[in-house]
């Protein structure tokens, strides 16, 4: 039976890139990751190191039981985690400091689509997207400059949807609406505009392409 990863593998694992997956560590750390199925090292320079599936199962898993892993759980979350928006968020940060975040996440989601494709294109959702429709789809819109919605109003707001693989798209401003569903579309997605039975507020259903 496989033993459970250590406490400092599994620090590395949690520390993961939250879109790429790349990782950092010495070269042991994460040769030792790679034997246990956790971690892959990319064939091509700079042949960086990336979480498998099973890592990112791993990394989004609660943390195993124990007195090790029970610190780990204990100690503060590490703040700066990147997370796209969705709309409706308080608090959040402005400026080019954001812009360059957002930017540089998305770069990341289009080498992770690279990466995961036999032909390397980067024009189809990858894995990931599938299983953080919400985050993807949020990544999309504001790395092309969207607004998402804030407490005064406006913007577009992002929500999950009974159907699988499939999220709604809100912007009160139709135009700004078709706007989003054009950007997605371009990102890879397959848009419809619909409307809403009880209000007739328009909105969209996105969902990731296969081919």
């Amino acid at each position: 039976m496989t033993r459970p990863p250590t406490a400092a593998q599994r620090r590395i694992v949690d520390a993961a890139d939250p879109v790429t997956g790349r990782l950092k560590g010495t070269e042991a750390q994460l040769a030792a990751l790679v034997r246990r199925g956790l971690a892959f090292r990319h064939p091509r320079p700079p042949r960086d190191h990336f979480l498998t599936p099973a890592g990112h199962r791993l990394r989004e898993a609660p943390g195993d039981s124990g007195p090790a892993a029970a610190a780990e759980q204990s100690a503060p979350t590490p703040s700066g985690v990147f997370a796209a928006r969705a709309g409706g968020e308080e608090g959040t940060a402005e400026g080019p400091a954001r812009l360059r975040e957002v930017r540089g996440a998305w770069q990341g989601l289009l080498e992770l689509r690279r990466m995961t494709r036999p032909d390397g294109a980067t024009d189809l959702p990858c894995a990931w997207e599938r299983t953080h429709l919400v985050q993807a789809a949020a990544l999309a819109l504001e790395a092309a400059g969207h607004r998402p919605a804030r407490a005064e109003g406006g913007g577009y707001r992002i929500r999950a949807t009974p159907q699988p693989e499939a999220v709604a798209v809100h912007e009160p401003d139709p135009g700004a609406l078709r706007a989003c569903a054009a950007t997605l579309e371009k990102a890879g997605w397959q848009v419809g505009e619909h409307t809403e039975p009880r209000t007739g507020a328009r909105y969209v259903l996105a969902s990731p392409r296969r081919v």
